[in-house]
């Protein structure tokens, strides 16, 4: 046996300079990572909770109430539904008015959701892609931002499940083309900007999901309004988007392609290496696709990845490394639990939801890694997913 007396010193002080580096990145990064905090808690004048006290009467009938109390808030007369009240957030994203309007058929609201529809339809390009965001009278933001090609997937879908493809054919038919358009030869399209709100180099799947799911949708219209020739070459695209999505993203399904692909050994699924899971991989998956075993599985995959000490879920693996949980990509995951049937993971992420609302009972954007509240409060896209994952766990949601 080999004497280690006079050097048994030597791991100890490895590892002690290994925990002292790691503590000092972890310092550093705290530092670049402030605590963020609440910007704003609440509408000015409105009721605390929705009119209809019949609405949200379930186990989270408090949280669903004040949920719909403030998308009647932030949405107004003219149907353009704000994503939150004050400064940056006070404009109309393409996406979250989609959700608004999916969030109020889902319980029967068609009424309000058609004025969402409406403005959507009055601000929509007859060319090219949606902007990221527009004015509350539907101008356009000149704050520098690309346009943002999930814009045509997420109209799609609402107009769709709203069943208002007569309505706003004309809408349907510049989206689902606009997508059709943006395919290369490789069957997918370039790089877009998507929900993370930056310009990006490489596809991510934050563009590619919403667009399949469009196309689903526009195919269904198209079909139920006897327009062939456009069901026909949507259903085209889907098929070779699709087939794309699955050899580039899968079996994994992060948030832009694997660098690489390894199979562990013969009969196991191989696993993507790079790329980095996105909480947007539950737009695989139902309600807004039909339900896959290797989608559930990058699902929770990813969910676990994503979840955060303080109990919520981030963005992805590659978004800032603070500890902080983002309200809309939790709500997201207990949709998609909810739909996929898993009511243990949907009720465990709506109740920690439901317990960290501001002082006025409404979703912030944020909770911090002291369990604060922050950013915007309340803010639309969270409350419709709510709204969406509660009737999901009550009724079966409709999928493209």
């Amino acid at each position: 046996m080999r004497d280690g007396g006079r050097h048994s010193w030597f791991p100890y002080a490895v590892i002690a300079l290994l925990l002292a580096i790691l503590a000092a990145g972890a310092t550093s990064n705290l530092i670049r990572n402030p605590q963020p905090r609440l910007v704003a808690d609440g509408i000015p004048g409105r009721t605390a909770t929705h009119a209809d006290s019949a609405l949200g009467s379930g186990q989270y009938g408090d949280l669903v109430r004040h949920a719909l109390a403030d998308l009647d808030g932030l949405t107004l007369p003219n149907g353009a539904t704000l994503a939150g009240w004050n400064g940056p957030w006070r404009y109309v994203w393409p996406r979250d008015a989609s959700f608004v309007a999916v969030a109020r058929c889902a319980i029967g609201q068609y009424d309000q959701a058609l004025d969402v529809l409406a403005f959507l339809d009055r601000v929509r390009p007859s060319t090219g892609r949606w902007e990221a965001r527009y004015t509350e009278t539907g101008g356009r933001v000149d704050d520098g931002r690309a346009s943002q090609l999930d814009g045509s997937g997420w109209v799609l879908w609402a107009t769709w499940f709203c069943r208002a493809g007569d309505r706003y054919w004309e809408m349907v038919r510049e989206s689902a083309d606009q997508i059709v358009t943006e395919l290369a030869p490789d069957g997918l399209p370039g790089p877009s900007s998507d929900y993370w709100e930056r310009r990006e180099k490489k596809l991510t799947l934050g563009t590619v999901a919403p667009l399949l799911t469009g196309l689903r949708s526009a195919v269904r219209i198209a079909t139920d309004q006897h327009h062939p020739a456009e069901a026909t070459r949507w259903q085209a695209a889907l098929e070779t988007l699709s087939a794309a999505t699955d050899r580039v993203f899968g079996p994994d399904y992060p948030r832009t392609p694997a660098a690489s692909t390894s199979f562990l050994e013969p009969g196991v699924e191989p696993v993507g290496i790079g790329g980095g899971a996105d909480a947007i991989v539950t737009v695989l998956g139902p309600p807004f696709a039909p339900a896959r075993a290797v989608v559930s599985t990058a699902i929770d995959r990813a969910h676990a990845v994503l979840t955060q000490p303080n109990g919520g879920v981030t963005p992805g693996e590659d978004w800032r490394t603070d500890g902080v949980s983002w309200t809309p990509q939790t709500a997201l995951f207990a949709l998609s639990a909810a739909a996929r049937g898993d009511r243990a993971t949907a009720n465990t992420l709506l109740s920690w939801l439901d317990q960290h609302r501001t002082s006025t009972g409404a979703l912030p954007e944020k909770v911090n890694r002291d369990l604060e509240p922050a950013g915007e409060a309340p803010l639309a896209w969270t409350a419709a997913l709510v709204v969406l994952a509660d009737t999901a766990l009550q009724n079966p949601l409709p999928t493209p």
